[in-house]
């Protein structure tokens, strides 16, 4: 910011500038989510996404309210600025719109220890189109970050690099983009022991020993997350303490399991993922039927290519869940009762 207000005299000049044309906008010409407008952001309504984008953007106001501290406790990093304190001299929204130019140049580095993972790589956005499935890779070589192509690359060719293994959620955020053949793609399903139950310290013990009350639904393994949550949703449903003795002296969460607790536990499961899917402004036809305009909006085209991916995702475990539902030996069955069943969200 303040290197901007140095205008051309900024030896930083012509990098600033082009930062400020691509304004954060990725490949598909669409800037971060944090710069949309609140109207723009229903269009993420049910979407994780549209709380992660909120966070993101409270976190940025906390630092912006922390420059003048910064200004004031360490002087010297400013020296070379002979301006006002940092937020009399920049409103807030020129400070998000930096903040997001910066954050788009980030970059995942490969065969780098953790500390190292991150970069920033000037004109990165601009210069090259990311995807989840290449091999093209960015990569730290001698304190620079070296691009290394997997073939041979003709003048004038666009070049598309990994872009590390990041969810669609943070793709729109960081860079602006959506990749619909992202295997790294998925949501998180978390569980709440219920702290009213009389086993609830048991139960949590049982719990914190697995470590399984968050589950990482990958696109394309939504079978396997459903199969990972049941043992711990079962948990719910055990009231007998001698039953609850048996799970804690076993290596897992191995609860006995009966035709009324697995239909109780499937139909929780299966109404968990209806009330998610509801949860969103349109159906996954609606969806199809708005990414088909060729004049649907840049900012509306991507957050809905966003939301159907987690709808396929969300469809996914719903009919892995009735799948398991009708292969139940006896389908008269009612489900048991579960007082303390565990909180899904």
């Amino acid at each position: 910011m303040y290197e901007k207000k140095q205008g051309k005299k900024s030896f930083w000049y012509p990098y600033i500038r082009e930062l400020d044309r691509q304004r954060g906008r990725g490949q598909l010409a669409v800037e971060s989510p944090l710069l949309w407008s609140e109207e723009e952001l229903a269009y993420l309504t049910g979407s994780p996404t549209k709380a992660e984008v909120l966070e993101r953007a409270e976190g940025i106001k906390r630092e912006y309210n922390e420059l003048d501290t910064v200004w004031f406790m360490a002087g010297s990093l400013f020296q070379q600025y002979p301006y006002d304190i940092p937020t009399e001299a920049f409103p807030f929204e020129i400070f998000k719109q930096a903040f997001v130019a910066v954050q788009s140049c980030v970059v995942h580095l490969q065969k780098v220890p953790l500390a190292q993972r991150f970069a920033l790589v000037p004109l990165g956005p601009p210069l090259l189109a990311y995807r989840s499935n290449c091999k093209a890779m960015l990569s730290a070589v001698n304190g620079a970050v070296e691009l290394v192509v997997d073939r041979a690359c003709k003048a004038g060719e666009p070049i598309v690099v990994w872009c590390g293994p990041q969810p669609n959620s943070k793709l729109l955020i960081n860079y602006g983009f959506v990749d619909d053949d992202n295997s790294y793609d998925r949501l998180v399903v978390e569980a709440a022991l219920n702290t009213e139950d009389p086993q609830y310290q048991d139960k949590r013990l049982v719990v914190q020993r697995n470590g399984k009350l968050s589950v990482q639904v990958y696109a394309g393994k939504e079978k396997e997350a459903v199969s990972d949550m049941l043992p711990y949703l079962r948990l719910g449903y055990v009231s007998d303490p001698s039953e609850m003795q048996s799970v804690l002296s076993s290596q897992g969460p191995v609860c006995p399991v009966s035709p009324c607790m697995e239909r109780a536990v499937l139909d929780q499961l299966a109404d968990y993922f209806n009330r998610r899917l509801a949860g969103y402004l349109t159906t996954r036809n609606e969806d199809e039927s708005l990414l088909s305009d060729p004049n649907l909006n840049p900012r509306r085209r991507v957050a809905t290519e966003l939301v159907r991916l987690e709808k396929k995702i969300l469809h996914a475990c719903l009919q892995a869940t009735t799948e398991l539902i009708d292969e139940l030996p006896d389908h008269t069955v009612s489900p048991c009762p579960a007082p303390y069943a565990l909180l899904l969200k």
